[in-house]
């Protein structure tokens, strides 16, 4: 991909900027081993932004819950599932299981946080999660995803 800087300022703002759908296209919630790449648009649909679903192929709980712009640029990332997938920042510290990269100007999506509990209570739930993320990233017209049997 690209290799898109932005400052910490445009991604606070593409962030917070509010989110909807671009159209109300069902999108069936990914399978094992399944991912959907969702548009998104800006209110004042000057803004393109992409909504990332991808899950495991083995372990029901683990996936990926992405928010990017510019096409390329991750803004926002959730990673779940695995308690015992490691993640190491630049600063070599490590964070074991569930954690959140938010864009870090001048390491874009290579830093990631434990993930808030306050804001994703039960990682679990990957809909729950899902609807978490979505008010995380502040998608404000979701999308029309469909649950399925197992998300």
């Amino acid at each position: 991909m690209a290799d898109i800087a932005l400052t910490q300022a445009e991604a606070d703002a593409l962030i917070a900027m509010p989110k909807c759908r671009v159209n109300d296209d069902p999108w069936d919630y990914p399978g094992m081993g399944g991912a959907i790449c969702v548009p998104l648009v800006s209110q004042d649909k000057r803004e393109g932004f992409f909504l990332d679903i991808s899950r495991g192929r083995i372990d029901l709980l683990k996936g990926k819950y992405q928010n990017r712009g510019r096409q390329v640029v991750i803004l926002v990332r959730l990673d779940f599932g695995n308690p015992c997938h490691r993640h190491r920042n630049p600063d070599d510290t490590e964070l074991a299981g569930a954690h959140i990269h938010v864009y870090r100007e001048g390491y874009a999506d290579k830093w990631a946080v434990p993930v808030p509990h306050d804001k994703f209570p039960n990682l679990a739930d990957l809909w729950q999660t899902l609807q978490d993320f979505m008010k995380y990233c502040n998608v404000t017209e979701r999308p029309n995803i469909r649950r399925g049997l197992f998300p």
